[in-house]
């Protein structure tokens, strides 16, 4: 069997850090491991419709910055297929018959759509396409039969609901689709990063995010402003280090190497946590360093991200071979589907197929 990657991101504003160490930079690792057959990167903007159909301006702007984000951060059209999804016909026929194997109690019991609908304050007026989007998701897994979905572990719920609609697919029909598997980032750190703000997540509708495009100036500035430890009012106090946004961040990013180069007088981050559980080390001092070891990897970003958006033709000429690439192999999946539901009504009639049958069947009677 083939080992094939699809995953994607919604084209609602920027990517943000959360993003790169949930799963972006993973992506990028595996895209250059050369462990994989295919690889499929989608920008979601039909799912980023659901809850802005009213806007469909801002998704159409964002999809160039989501865009600009991946060939940012390494992603390699070479290596992999960046692709739009609206322009990929196959998945929303795809949906519509996943649809028919999917209860409404079923989805109403996904936790990242309850979580969701609650952060969006939607209430009882949620639109059907956003409460739906699990099954449309499941499309776009199928679509390309990917065995490995590298995302961050809030979408595990979403994985499990991908998997039952693909084990009662192949059940009824005969099998047919694939079963992905999930693939989180190797530093649980990354699971999920927190707001800068100390919420449980970085999200940009809460405008606690730090942005990869985020100049220096302005990373440094939300990184001063991060929370802490509300116990720790004076350099000497004691402080805790288990739900410390900082010290969060750095279990996400800083490096033994980091030490060496910006704070020598600690050998690596279990001795700086130390130090600051005992007390005698400031928060200042502490998201100073953050700050540097964050610039280690976001200027390479920025100067990427520059050097391609003064070529958007470019940018655009990728996000359509790629669209093309990812609609055929999007649409043969749809023939075996069709196949395999025995809806492909004029696909055999050179056969021996149910077309055959029922043409012999009516000259008989």
């Amino acid at each position: 069997m083939k080992k094939i990657i699809l995953t994607g991101d919604r084209p609602t504003g920027h990517l943000h850090v959360g993003h790169y160490v949930g799963s972006l930079q993973n992506r990028v690792r595996l895209q250059n491991s050369g462990d994989f057959d295919e690889i499929y990167f989608m920008i979601a903007d039909s799912q980023a419709l659901t809850d802005n159909a009213e806007n469909p301006e801002k998704v159409r702007q964002n999809v160039l910055q989501v865009a600009l984000d991946y060939l940012a951060v390494g992603i390699d059209p070479e290596k992999a297929t960046i692709f739009i999804q609206s322009m990929v016909p196959a998945l929303y026929e795809l949906t519509a018959y996943y649809m028919d194997l999917v209860t409404v109690s079923r989805v109403q019991r996904n936790p990242t759509v309850k979580a969701e609908i609650q952060q969006k304050n939607f209430e009882n007026s949620v639109p059907l396409g956003f409460f739906c989007y699990p099954v449309s998701q499941a499309a776009d897994i199928t679509a390309f039969h990917a065995t490995h979905v590298p995302v961050g572990e809030d979408q595990e719920p979403m994985l499990e609901q991908c998997r039952e609609i693909v084990r009662k697919f192949n059940s009824v029909y005969g099998e047919t689709l694939t079963e992905p598997d999930i693939y989180l980032p190797p530093n649980k750190a990354c699971y999920r990063l927190p707001g800068i703000d100390g919420k449980a997540k970085m999200s940009k509708s809460l405008g606690n995010c730090i942005y990869l495009s985020d100049d220096a100036e302005t990373v440094k500035k939300k990184i001063m402003s991060m929370y802490t430890d509300p116990t720790h009012l004076q350099v000497s106090d004691p402080g805790h280090v288990e739900g410390n946004t900082v010290f969060t961040y750095l279990d996400a990013f800083s490096k033994p190497e980091h030490f060496a180069q910006f704070l020598p007088e600690y050998n690596n981050l279990d001795e700086l946590k130390d130090h600051y559980r005992q007390g005698g080390l400031g928060d200042v001092k502490i998201k100073k360093f953050l700050n540097k070891v964050m610039e280690t990897f976001l200027e390479p970003i920025r100067t990427r991200r520059r050097s391609w958006e003064e070529h958007p033709d470019d940018v655009y000429d990728i996000l359509e071979a790629g669209s093309k690439q990812a609609s055929q192999k999007a649409g043969e999946t749809l023939a075996e589907v069709r196949q395999s539901m025995r809806i492909n009504y004029f696909e055999d009639r050179k056969g021996k197929g149910p077309w055959r049958r029922f043409l012999f069947f009516m000259q008989r009677s």
